[in-house]
């Protein structure tokens, strides 16, 4: 029981330290790239990690967290203080839209018009507005999910018809490699797609937000224009995976 209590004494110093940790170097970056420190959203992304650890988080300030389980996400919601913003940041399969369109305040990955459109259906339903991110697989990773980069465009225009959505930016999952820099062009292409869509202006459509960089490369990211970094493994520590999937956080 001592060494229980110790070891969770020990998590919740590590966690407090670990957010202290990230937010300085976001702040590095940003004044690295000329940027607001305030121009960029950390998401702590909590799939895996049990409530305390997020209560944790929580009292350490942090107010955006991650999901990537729809499930997972649902279970923790009404655990949690009323004031977070929940992201969904994991692949979203159709039949599971209807349990957080009126939950979440972003989600991250809508890859396709099919997908958009049960979104809009339910939130047309619930009678919310639903904020959406495209993603973008712009490293072309068969692993991973997202439309091309050269897709995207013709995704934003057909889902911005639809009633209960509004496009606010783009998403990507950058490759794992040890050096951070090798994603660096990854993100400066998503910064640039983002320019492009914004210059044709559409409506419904905003591209104030771009979802990129996670706890091995997110210094990088918001030094290429990151307005939201995806941090989970920099916060909460490595993550014990049955079936491993492609990382998101």
């Amino acid at each position: 029981m001592i060494s229980l209590s110790i070891n969770k004494r020990t998590d919740k110093i590590m966690i407090r330290e670990n957010l202290e940790s990230v937010r300085k170097r976001v702040e590095t970056a940003c004044e690295k790239a000329g940027r607001s420190r305030n121009e960029v959203t950390l998401i702590a992304v909590s799939k895996t990690k049990p409530l305390d650890m997020l209560k944790e988080a929580y009292q350490g300030g942090a107010r955006d967290f991650g999901e990537n389980k729809v499930q997972e996400l649902i279970d923790k919601i009404p655990e949690m203080p009323s004031d977070i913003r929940w992201h969904m940041i994991g692949h979203l399969q159709r039949n599971k839209v209807k349990y957080i369109v009126d939950k979440v305040y972003m989600i991250h990955s809508v890859d396709s018009l099919r997908l958009a459109e049960e979104i809009s259906r339910e939130a047309v339903k619930k009678q919310v507005m639903v904020r959406i991110l495209i993603e973008v697989n712009v490293a072309g990773e068969e692993s991973k999910f997202g439309v091309s980069a050269s897709e995207a465009v013709s995704l934003a225009e057909e889902i911005a018809k639809l009633p209960g959505i509004r496009i606010e930016g783009l998403m990507t999952i950058a490759p794992y490699v040890e050096n951070a820099e090798e994603n660096r062009l990854y993100f400066r292409k998503l910064k640039q797609l983002s320019v492009d869509i914004e210059g044709k202006n559409i409506d419904n459509v905003n591209m104030n937000v771009l979802s990129m960089g996670m706890t091995g490369d997110y210094s990088v990211a918001v030094e290429e224009g990151a307005t939201c970094v995806r941090v989970g493994t920099g916060i909460f520590g490595q993550r014990d995976y049955t079936n491993r999937q492609p990382e998101n956080g």
